[in-house]
Formats: structure tokens, C-alpha cells, sequence
């Protein structure tokens, strides 16, 4: 074979009754294979620091010339013998791609919709055609202040929770890689914007009567005063999950960490639901009448309801934090309090515990409603005594 190999060499090389591999004889290492239907394709092959023989297919000789093979070629045998990734450095897209298929979708996480929408909106738009690995701290901390600017801290810190995720499970998988993520850059403090809001007896007064009209979203805001159960778990009630004896069973998403799962509920939340419209084509206590889903708008309906009670600074999880202070108020034990929230116990208590508690929750329950109607409907011969 003339030592001028060319495209022309490449192209009279004939098939034979079983596949062969012709070397170059300009560059050691480079073959182009050749099948008995006639196709040609350039191949690499060389030995990783274990000694192992690799393979590489560099492409269609049809659609390649030699030159660019041999360049190709060239990189494949110099990473085969550095140890590194034969098909070179990954993008951080491809990167993603297989931690959402391998992590993400594979572990059901809860957030799954959110983690591609924050991955398509502010990471891939910046990052994603670059090497991965080339990704570094000050390039985080970069993309966390243009995001910080532009949707806040909070999305901010998203984009860093994404990119810690990734970043530590592609450190599992390579042995010469670091994550660039380490601990204090968040840039969003739960202790600095901590809500403590809780409804007065007043507030709740005024909130109970603003509820007698606001249709399904009046029931929703009773409902979450009296269960203390958080917003997208009412919402969701459905008929099936309340048995005739009056328990709701809460359905828990996958690697839900805490769940009030069996909740006994007391007659005047039992009235609200019982008075809710049924219609044959739609599961839920709360329902839409339009798309056969569960109520809808909420933050705008909010909006309305902070306008007809006049309250200042309203949010309805404030309505899941008064339930847990009224149950304080009401002698409910804090342990049993928790449970009824569907919080997770920690330590030893929470790993040995396994007691159900779904009496106790009851009672605790019934103790809340208890208060909650002697706020609303105060005995005339009770006096008020100021204090000063």
C-alpha cells in the first residue's frame, strides 16, 4: 500500500467475504474498516492506561475525508491512552439530559416539573453547548447574580440547588472530577424573610363572615383553618378520600417526606365539604366548573378576599400557621399538633415512632373546631376583660 494513503485509496479498497480492517499507514492506530456490503468506516483503536484494547468508530468514509478522520482519530488516541473520555468533553446539555433520565425522572422527584423549567429558562440558555467541566465556581456565582437581578434570589438559589444536584451526581460517576458548588452561596435566607403572621380572633371573625360568599374559595379558606393542612392538599380533596365516618385519607406523593395521612375531621369542616356542589364528571370537594378540575385562580381570588376583609399582609399559609397556634391554645400536645400539620419528626422520635396517631389527631382536630366556633360565636355572657 502506497505510503501516500489518500481518499482515492480509500474508495478502491474492495469488500471481502468478512469484514477487515485496513491500517493507514500515515498514522499508527487509524484503520478504516471495511464490510463485506462495501461500506468503509475510519476507526481509532489504542490501549487505556489498564492495558485494555479500545475501539473507536470516527465515521462514514463516505461522508468523511481521511484528513479529518485522521485529526478525529488523533484526539480518540491521545484521551484512550490519557484514561479519559474516548468521545472527549461532555456539554453541560448532554450532562443534564442524562441526570434527568438517570436521576430526576428515575427517582420520581416532586419538583421534576420546576427543575426543567428553571434547567430551560436560566441554565441551558447560558451553558448549554458548553463543556461541562469547564463550568466553574465564579461562572455559578455569575449566572446566580444575572438570575438575582432579573426573578429574584429565590430562582436564584434554584439555579444553584439544580446545578449542586448535577454537578454531585456527574462527581459520583468520574473519578477526576469536583463539584464547584460549595456551602454559603445561597443568596436567599429563610431566617431574614421568616413570616410569623397568625390571624387575631378578630381577623378570623372577619374572615369567617367573608367566606359565607365567596362560594368554593370561602369553603377553602374554612377548610384550611380548620385541618392546618397546606394549600395544594385541600385543593386536591377529593370525594373518594372521605370515608362515610368521616376520616380523609391524604394521598402522599412519592418521597413525600411528611404527610398528615389520616385525619379525622370534625363535624363543621364535614358540613362545609357535605355542602359543596357535586357533579357526576368530577372527583374533587372543591370543583371547577369548567374543566372538570379542582378550583382555579386562586391567587386572584385571594386578591378579592383580602379586599373584602380589609386584612393586611395575607397570605393563606398564614391560615396553616394560626391553626398550629390555635392548637397550642387549645391543650392539643405539640407532638400530636405537628402530626396533624403532617411535618416530618425528626430523630429518634421520628425513625421509631411508628404510631399512626389518627385518634389523637382526631381529638386534636375537634379541640381546634372547638375554638374556632367559640371565636366566631362568643357567649354573650362572657365578659371581655381589657388588658393593660
Amino acid at each position: 500500500m502506497a505510503r501516500n494513503f489518500t481518499d482515492k485509496h480509500v474508495a478502491a479498497l474492495k469488500p471481502r467475504d468478512k469484514q477487515y480492517a485496513q491500517p493507514d499507514p500515515q498514522l499508527p492506530g487509524h484503520y478504516v474498516r471495511v464490510n463485506p456490503t462495501g461500506s468503509r468506516t475510519y476507526v481509532a483503536v489504542a490501549r487505556d492506561p489498564r492495558g485494555k484494547q479500545v475501539w473507536t468508530t470516527i465515521g462514514n468514509a463516505a461522508f468523511m475525508e481521511i484528513e479529518e478522520a485522521r485529526e478525529a482519530a488523533r484526539s480518540v488516541i491521545k484521551r484512550v491512552k490519557d484514561g479519559q473520555d474516548r468521545h472527549g468533553p461532555k456539554s453541560l446539555e448532554s450532562v443534564a439530559t442524562e441526570w434527568l433520565h438517570r436521576h430526576v425522572d428515575a427517582n420520581g422527584l416532586r419538583d421534576e416539573k420546576e427543575i426543567r423549567r428553571v434547567l430551560h429558562k436560566h441554565i441551558l440558555p447560558e451553558w448549554g453547548g458548553r463543556e461541562f467541566e469547564g463550568v466553574r465556581r465564579g461562572d455559578v456565582a455569575a449566572l446566580m447574580d444575572k438570575v438575582e437581578d432579573g426573578s429574584g434570589a429565590r430562582t436564584a438559589d434554584k439555579v444553584l440547588e439544580i446545578m449542586s444536584g448535577l454537578c454531585h451526581w456527574y462527581e459520583k460517576r468520574h473519578d477526576n472530577y469536583t463539584s464547584p458548588i460549595i456551602r454559603g452561596m445561597r443568596r436567599y435566607k429563610t431566617a431574614d424573610h421568616a413570616r410569623d403572621r397568625i390571624l387575631s380572633d378578630d381577623e378570623i371573625r372577619k374572615l369567617w363572615k367573608a367566606s359565607e360568599t365567596a362560594n368554593g374559595y370561602g369553603a377553602l379558606v374554612r377548610l384550611l383553618l380548620l385541618t392546618g393542612q397546606r394549600l395544594s392538599k385541600v385543593v386536591a380533596m377529593r370525594w373518594d378520600e372521605i370515608d362515610p365516618d368521616g376520616v380523609w385519607h391524604i394521598p402522599a406523593e412519592k418521597r413525600e417526606k411528611g404527610n398528615a395521612r389520616e385525619l379525622v375531621l370534625p363535624q363543621l369542616a364535614l358540613d362545609i365539604i357535605n355542602a359543596q356542589p357535586r357533579f357526576a364528571s368530577n372527583p374533587y370537594v372543591l370543583a371547577s366548573r369548567v374543566n372538570g378540575g379542582h378550583i382555579a385562580k386562586v391567587k386572584t381570588k385571594l386578591k378579592a378576599f383580602r379586599h373584602a376583609t380589609c386584612f393586611e399582609n395575607f397570605r393563606l399559609h398564614d391560615l396553616r400557621r394560626t391553626a398550629r397556634s390555635l392548637m397550642s391554645r387549645a391543650g392539643v400536645s405539640p407532638h400530636v399538633a405537628e402530626r396533624v400539620l403532617g411535618h416530618a419528626i425528626k430523630g429518634v422520635e421520628g425513625t421509631y415512632d411508628r404510631h399512626r396517631y389518627q385518634e389523637e389527631k382526631g381529638h386534636a382536630l375537634k379541640a381546634l373546631a372547638g375554638l374556632i366556633e367559640s371565636i366566631i360565636n362568643p357567649a354573650d355572657n362572657v365578659v371581655r376583660i381589657a388588658r393593660k
